[in-house]
């Protein structure tokens, strides 16, 4: 009791800090119909600004016409939704006051958290001292030290996710015989659980790992890194990296090159628009994760491809300053809100221990096809695929919009190309 009493204290002066500072976003409501009831509020923090702003900006348009649709439908409980959310600016230190604020000022009736494992990470100890559901968007392996019953998280990388993220990419490196290994990471918390999954795939394919590296996620320069790890002539470089570290690394690989036969595997940002049309051409060859591409055999989720054109619609109507494909996090932010509601509505009050039952006992209908949630509230298994940029000519956002720029090399069936090594598209 005397470590949640001064968890509390800390937490209040980090709202007292932070008030001046946090940037309020504003919170929304999303129906133009009187009410009665007062609305239902959903609090989280997002990243609005920041190395993840990418992400996290269309990850609130997603949830922002989620609202809308709910609203149209009458709402939750018979109540219009409200979202209420801050920009933590994608620092972590922003995090704990954020959460505490929308709980004990706020009032908000349900939480859910910002985009990343990084800024899941510090959400955890509030959720779990207010004993609340905590819905997570994007988290990598953020429950496996908490084991918290009522989190649950929406990234498809399977009931063990730290491997689960990474066995695919090694799946579809096997065809080229590699036979060592270089491993580069970032030093922050996602970055780290990855790698423990890369390492761990790389070990039952009977690798050498022949160099491993952690760097800061400020660095600028990642040259001698890569010439490193070069110097160890490594078969296959798996890559665990952030935004600014992916873009940095690809830079990289364009002014140092590499011998390497596949390079790639879990780096954060190469699906946001902006760092796509960015990097254009120094793309191709790598192979990556990813969640969903405009490929012909993504029909999958029927219910993704007609919010994504809906979303790319509304910011090319508003003129919106946010990523303009969307392919990456508007489907899955959508549905971890829809989840939420979903059961809010099933089970007909905001009791969230009955919510958090609701969730872990029931499989949902969703635009990104049915979820359901297993160990420590992640996904009963792996929806992750594997992509490698090909074809890609110039700077033009539009090329990533059509098939053929990301092919799909894994799961087999839904597979729309064949892995090539990576000098081979890089000539």
């Amino acid at each position: 009791m005397t470590r949640i009493l001064a968890n509390r204290v800390r937490v209040w002066l980090l709202v007292g800090l932070f008030a001046a500072s946090v940037v309020l976003s504003g919170s929304i409501s999303t129906t133009a119909q009187a009410q009665d009831k007062d609305p239902i509020k959903i609090g989280f923090s997002m990243a609005l600004t920041g190395a993840l702003a990418g992400g996290g900006q269309q990850s609130l348009l997603a949830m922002q016409i989620w609202a809308e649709d709910i609203n149209k439908k009458g709402g939750l409980l018979g109540r219009q939704v409200e979202l209420v959310f801050y920009d933590d600016q994608t620092n972590p230190k922003n995090v704990p006051g954020i959460y505490s604020k929308l709980i004990d000022i706020d009032k908000v009736d349900l939480i859910v958290s910002g985009y990343g494992t990084n800024l899941i990470a510090p959400a955890m100890p509030i959720a779990i001292e207010r004993e609340m559901v905590f819905m997570g968007l994007f988290g990598m392996d953020n429950n496996s030290k908490w084991k918290y019953e009522k989190y649950f998280q929406i990234l498809p990388a399977g009931p063990d996710p730290a491997v689960g993220f990474s066995q695919y990419w090694f799946e579809a490196v096997a065809g080229l015989k590699p036979k060592t290994i270089a491993v580069i990471a970032a030093d922050a918390e996602f970055a780290q659980n990855l790698k423990k999954g890369a390492v761990t795939n790389a070990e039952k394919m009977g690798l050498e790992i022949v160099y491993e590296q952690n760097y800061n996620p400020k660095t600028a320069d990642f040259t001698p890194i890569l010439r490193a790890a070069n110097a160890k002539k490594p078969d296959v470089i798996y890559i665990a990296s952030y935004p600014n570290g992916s873009a940095g690394l690809v830079r990289a690989l364009a002014e140092v090159g590499t011998d390497a036969k596949a390079v790639g595997g879990g780096m954060v940002g190469l699906q946001f628009s902006g760092l796509m049309a960015g990097l254009g051409p120094m793309l191709n060859g790598i192979s990556n994760y990813d969640f969903f591409v405009p490929e012909p055999t993504m029909d999958l989720y029927p219910g993704a491809g007609d919010l994504i054109k809906r979303y790319q619609a509304k910011v090319k109507e508003d003129n919106l300053k946010v990523d303009a494909l969307g392919y990456y996090l508007v489907p899955w932010s959508y549905a971890y809100v829809d989840i939420l509601g979903q059961a809010v509505n099933a089970v007909g009050s905001l009791d969230q221990d009955a919510i958090a039952d609701y969730i872990r006992d029931t499989k949902f209908s969703t635009v990104v096809g049915d979820v359901k949630f297993g160990k420590n509230g992640e996904w009963d298994r792996s929806r992750t695929i594997v992509v490698q940029y090909q074809g890609i000519e110039n700077n033009d956002l539009e090329q990533f919009a059509k098939p053929g720029t990301r092919k799909i090399m894994l799961p087999a069936d839904i597979s729309t190309g064949e892995l090539q090594t990576f000098g081979a598209l890089r000539k």
